[in-house]
């Protein structure tokens, strides 16, 4: 098993096909794995960059958000209660922002690879085991 997990901004561009050709390759393997993954944690990132202006769609945000998460492949990441605690207890010098503290956790409760171009989150990952790749 190698499942992935994509951050909320690798979710927004697989779908509009913004990925490198190598990385759109591992996303539709994992998909016809049946082991990628998307935390519901991105349906509120998606609704919070709608909010601020930094996303426009042409349709419903309920719509987008219903189609990700419906693709052939994608599994629901499940946010746990222990998900939820492994995130606020990060190891080191944990990352800020809530919504990447619970997809690192998400990703490590897991054993996945988390799909982001976040630099503080590849940063994190050279210090503990999570597993990246960078986008």
């Amino acid at each position: 098993m190698n499942p992935i997990l994509l951050d909320t901004h690798a979710v927004i561009w697989a779908a509009e096909n913004a990925l490198k050709p190598e990385l759109i390759r591992r996303v539709e393997a994992a998909a016809a794995r049946s082991e990628l993954l998307i935390s519901p944690i991105s349906a509120w990132e998606i609704g919070m960059l709608i909010r601020r202006e930094r996303l426009s769609l042409s349709f419903a945000p309920e719509e987008y958000v219903r189609v990700l998460f419906s693709q052939r492949g994608v599994i629901l990441a499940a946010l746990t209660p222990t998900i939820a605690l492994a995130a606020a207890l990060l190891p080191r010098k944990p990352i800020a922002d809530p919504a990447d503290r619970i997809l690192i956790a998400t990703a490590m409760a897991y054993g996945a690879h988390l799909m982001t171009g976040d630099r503080r989150i590849q940063d994190y990952a050279k210090t503990t085991e999570l597993r990246c790749i960078a986008c």
